[in-house]
């Protein structure tokens, strides 16, 4: 049996020239295959960006000014000591600057001062926050604190620090 006679091959096809259909099929079948290869790894990394971020928010409402007794309040759920002196307010970071252990208010019992000791490895902190003892590097933060446009509540900003002496005064 003869085969019939051999084609040449079929050059490429220019932009006006119909495209035959063997080079359609196997344009569509490579083009097919990509898209298979490639959902599985945009899946995969997709899957490494979470969907919610699950961190607290950096700026927390407090409370009406009226609410903090004259000297130091301890916000449990904040980690923040605010200060009040009549209408001067200050906020200082419960967080200590060795490890982040929530330092504890202690007053020395003949003079009544303020001072902040770490349970987890004994760093002292006066009452301005200054560091005098322990394993700590560095001063407690001083945190900004402002006032709420629409309620009138101070609000703690957890991700900005202060200078040592900073004071809100209302």
């Amino acid at each position: 049996m003869s085969e019939g006679p051999e084609r040449p091959p079929t050059p490429p096809s220019s932009p006006g020239e119909p495209i035959g259909r063997r080079a359609l099929i196997a344009r569509l079948g490579v083009g097919l295959a990509g898209a298979a290869m490639a959902a599985p790894i945009l899946m995969s990394g997709r899957s490494l960006v979470p969907n919610a971020l699950y961190e607290a928010p950096r700026k927390v409402k407090v409370g009406p000014p009226d609410h903090f007794a004259d000297g130091p309040t301890f916000l449990k759920d904040q980690r923040v000591f605010v200060f009040r002196e009549g209408k001067v307010f200050h906020c200082l970071s419960a967080v200590c600057t060795h490890l982040g252990c929530t330092v504890q208010l202690m007053r020395k019992e003949r003079t009544q001062e303020v001072e902040f000791h770490c349970p987890c490895h004994g760093s002292r902190y006066r009452g301005d926050g200054t560091n005098y003892a322990g394993p700590a590097p560095r001063p407690l933060d001083y945190l900004r604190l402002e006032l709420a446009p629409d309620d009138a509540q101070l609000v703690v900003d957890l991700a900005r620090t202060e200078d040592k002496g900073w004071r809100f005064t209302l």
